[in-house]
């Protein structure tokens, strides 16, 4: 009898382990103001001049990251228009939204891979944007830590 009923916790143990796999990828994520915030959708696009746009899409926001190349290297932000940030939220009528430029905020943007066989960029980034709405409900600054973009599908410029 404990023969058999070893053997039925063995089947029923057996039987009930299943391998369930998520994969997020490709993948646009971070830590929004401390709360995790993750993109519905991404793209990648690389204009005529070699610079790159990184967009992340939720259903009203739209984190935007520009680098002036996609060579894998630190692109740091509140230096110049070039290297930016821009978060902007949809409420209503009215678009909430912060960016970093010449001066205006801080941050970085990390480019650790560009894949030119699977048209394919890998990063990290993080910044303090400043409000450009001038919303006092929405706060001075904004804060992206943690943030990274996996795999995104990157678009060559049209000429």
């Amino acid at each position: 009898m404990k023969k058999l009923l070893l053997l039925i916790v063995v089947l029923f143990s057996v039987i009930s382990c299943t391998e369930e796999v998520t994969f997020n990828n490709p993948s646009f994520q971070g830590v929004k103001d401390n709360v995790f915030w993750r993109a519905i959708d991404s793209k990648a696009t690389v204009a005529l001049d070699g610079s790159l746009t990184i967009q992340g899409f939720s259903v009203t926001e739209i984190i935007t990251l520009k680098t002036t190349s996609t060579a894998a290297q630190t692109y740091l932000l509140g230096i110049n228009d070039e290297d930016s940030a821009s978060y902007v939220k949809t409420e209503g009528n009215a678009n909430i939204s912060f960016a970093t430029g010449t001066d205006v905020g801080n941050g970085q943007i990390v480019i650790t891979e560009y894949d030119t066989v699977n048209n394919t960029i890998t990063g990290t980034f993080k910044f303090n944007a400043e409000n450009t709405y001038d919303d006092p409900l929405a706060g001075p600054i904004l804060n992206f830590q943690q943030g990274v973009f996996y795999k995104v599908a990157v678009t060559p410029a049209v000429q």
